[in-house]
């Protein structure tokens, strides 16, 4: 799937000389970025959801005594 981004003019130079340095393409490195990191911005993401939920109300936290308690039985 083509997609377009948009790079500072140091990222882009950093990036370019990183590509030329090692012999592979620009877009390797991006895929590898992209692919080794998503899951770790899903986990922010559903993190800062999960706070916002909190704060509004709509969910509620449960005291770890009380989910070990539940984990004995």
């Amino acid at each position: 799937m083509p997609t377009t981004i948009r790079l500072s003019a140091e990222t882009e130079e950093r990036l370019t000389h990183l590509a030329k340095a090692t012999g592979r393409s620009k877009a390797y490195y991006l895929r590898l970025l992209i692919e080794e990191n998503l899951d770790d911005l899903e986990d922010i993401y559903l993190a800062e959801q999960r706070l916002e939920d909190l704060r509004a109300g709509k969910t509620h936290t449960i005291k770890a005594r009380e989910v070990w308690g539940d984990l004995d039985d």
